[in-house]
């Protein structure tokens, strides 16, 4: 299911392909930050029983993909473009969680023509604008660590080689107390007691394969400019928040769906950052693949 590619570049890819092998449509999954494309491992029934090839690409620098250094946000839809090139793939939905919500757009902005429709869920918002305060109600790790990304790489590479390292070997059972005030109770929950914190914590111990590099880069693709404007975003978003998210704080999930004109709302009261797709991975699914269904 993991296999390496190669994109236009040269670069190599870390790619998760699993589902239906048959179809010629994908459901494309952007991974949170950090993490890599086994995030995913267990969507391949899910894709399986709506007849979609799984396609989740480790971004440059986590797992076994490359680093791409300087990226922008906007970098990832000419390696998605490939990969479904290679898979001859038609056609996709897609999926970003957390840090992968930018790139999922990315791909609704620079891909329409095959790109049929978007969740973002619990999805970061941009940097820099005027009608969004990035870092109100973010847990203070993810306070700590914008701030020191926002002064460049020399520093926050200083800052990953002193806090990364315990997500290298992480046990799963340490995965909650270990993200301290980033997850309120529900998140613990859904860690916990239904099961994501041997998904979240194996991705994590894998994405640090050859150091922090992807990390580093995604802190400093969310502090520039994305090299796309959601404004531009042609086909359906649909903009997932939960109210409790400490991670992606709610009003990141309002400013998309102020700015993105094809936006629709699912802001869901009592959850957070995990919880919100523990408990409704089934409607996310079953939204996006409707409009692989709707007449042209």
């Amino acid at each position: 299911m993991l296999r390496a590619h190669q994109a236009r570049d040269g670069r190599t890819l870390d790619v998760l392909v699993a589902g239906d092998d048959s179809s010629s449509s994908a459901l494309v999954c952007h991974h949170g930050t950090p993490s890599d494309a086994t995030l995913w491992l267990d969507w391949h029934e899910d894709a399986m029983a709506n007849n979609l090839r799984l396609v989740a690409i480790s971004r440059p620098g986590y797992g076994l993909s490359d680093r791409l250094r300087g990226r922008s946000v906007a970098s990832v839809a000419e390696d998605v473009e490939d990969m479904l090139d290679a898979l001859n793939i038609s056609e996709f939905v897609t999926i970003g969680w957390s840090g992968g919500g930018p790139h999922a757009l990315a791909c609704a902005a620079l891909l329409p023509n095959r790109c049929k429709a978007t969740s973002s869920l619990a999805g970061v918002g941009p940097f820099g604008e005027p009608d969004l305060d990035f870092l109100e109600g973010m847990g203070p790790e993810n306070v700590e660590e914008f701030r020191i990304a926002l002064q460049g790489e020399e520093a926050i590479r200083i800052w990953m080689n002193e806090h990364a390292g315990l997500y290298r070997a992480i046990a799963d059972e340490e995965l909650a107390e270990a993200l301290g005030g980033l997850v309120p109770d529900i998140d613990v929950f859904a860690l916990n007691e239904q099961g994501l914190a041997a998904t979240w914590a194996g991705s994590m111990r894998r994405c640090f394969t050859n150091g922090w590099d992807g990390w580093i880069d995604d802190d400093l693709a969310f502090c520039n400019h994305w090299g796309f404007g959601v404004s531009e975003i042609s086909t359906p978003v649909t903009v997932w928040q939960g109210d409790l998210d400490l991670m992606v704080p709610f009003a990141h999930g309002e400013w998309l769906l102020k700015h993105i004109p094809t936006a629709t709302s699912r802001m869901e009261t009592g959850h957070g950052h995990l919880s919100l797709v523990a408990d409704r991975r089934k409607n996310i699914i079953e939204e996006l693949i409707s409009y692989l269904d709707a007449p042209p």
